[in-house]
């Protein structure tokens, strides 16, 4: 009897000890599945710019939007910016979202002329946008209401704008004479635009502008303010001439079609909020911020001269820029003229707001 109970003792002790086995494992498989889990939940996006990396646009609109969207969904959907060109060219990162060499790409859509019709409107000289906050508010509202076809191939989330390019030049132009025969550093829309105000576009990238004007190569820079203290050229130019009617540029923020559709519709819904959200309070500013930095910067400290045209003559430039848009419309038919009146009516409208 004792033999048979030391025997039952043995069985029972080599169940429990399987049983707790059995149980440690459990728990063990059960742990690394979380943690494969959590590691399989969190989504990594890589984005593509070609700003370089000490840039407000690098340090502030991306790395502020890439915090935002990391903590609004708890980590699980985290952005690795390459800024400078690294992983795209400029002019390629729109093709290379669409292809998915990228998932996010920020670059210009004028980059890629004529691929972006209906967007092109709100580039055009003309439209007086008032500062980044006014060209971006009807950009992307713009962009929303018309829905052009030329961006459905990849998933819009934000559109910002410099906003109005102002003349920075070595002799003071108030009026529309005083550009005649003067050489002004420009490329693609920009050049055509200058040519028809009596000026000589000379192309070149921005990058060339500063030695281009110490030598005397070209007379001014049309840009935005921003320029005269991040390329330095409030210390070769005298004389800025305010022309919100001259210039515009469109950046844009996209994904990646098929990567957009992975994505749970629960962290759809975190990502679109937290960017509307974003491109509100940072994005449509971000240009302004630089521009009131750079004019306050070239007035005290390079002594620069700001020149306001009055109405009549500002009238009489944006006459002068009319072929342009009749231009445009022209080429691009109803799709067109729908577009400059949408950009028009949205302008006039945040305008009197901002």
């Amino acid at each position: 009897m004792g033999k048979f109970g030391n025997v039952t003792q043995t069985i029972l002790i080599r169940v429990l000890l399987v049983i707790v086995l059995l149980f440690a494992l459990t728990i063990q498989s059960s742990c690394v599945g979380t943690v494969s889990a959590e590691k399989e939940s969190t989504i990594e996006l890589k984005l593509a710019h070609f700003f370089p990396g000490t840039h407000p646009a690098e340090t502030e609109f991306v790395q502020g939007w890439a915090k935002a969207i990391k903590e609004a969904t708890n980590g699980r959907v985290v952005i690795t910016s390459y800024p400078g060109e690294t992983l795209l060219k400029a002019a390629d990162i729109y093709k290379g979202v669409v292809d998915g060499v990228c998932d996010i790409g920020l670059s210009c859509f004028s980059y890629n002329p004529g691929r972006f019709p209906e967007i092109e409107a709100f580039e055009q000289p003309g439209i007086v946008y008032r500062n980044s906050k006014v060209a971006s508010k009807v950009a992307w509202e713009g962009i929303q209401e018309l829905n052009p076809a030329c961006v459905q191939d990849t998933k819009l989330l934000m559109v910002i704008a410099t906003g109005p390019g102002d003349l920075f030049t070595k002799k003071p132009v108030r009026k529309l004479e005083d550009l005649a025969g003067m050489q002004i550093r420009a490329t693609g829309l920009t050049a055509e635009t200058l040519q028809l105000i009596g000026a000589v576009p000379i192309g070149m990238p921005q990058s060339e502008a500063y030695e281009a004007l110490s030598k005397g190569i070209v007379d001014a820079n049309l840009a935005p303010i921003e320029v005269l203290k991040t390329w330095k050229h409030g210390e070769v130019t005298k004389y800025i001439t305010r022309t919100p009617f001259l210039y515009n540029t469109l950046f844009y923020v996209t994904m990646n079609n098929n990567k957009w559709n992975s994505i749970p519709e629960d962290l759809q819904k975190i990502i679109i909020d937290t960017t509307l959200k974003f491109q509100d309070e940072v994005g449509i500013g971000l240009w302004d911020k630089q521009n009131e930095d750079a004019l306050k910067w070239a007035v005290e400290e390079e002594g620069m001269e700001v020149i306001e045209l009055p109405e009549e003559e500002m009238e009489r430039w944006i006459k002068a820029v009319e072929p342009m848009l009749d231009k445009y419309i022209a080429e691009k038919g109803e799709a067109g003229r729908k577009a400059v009146e949408t950009a028009r009516r949205l302008a006039e409208k945040y305008n009197s707001m901002y």
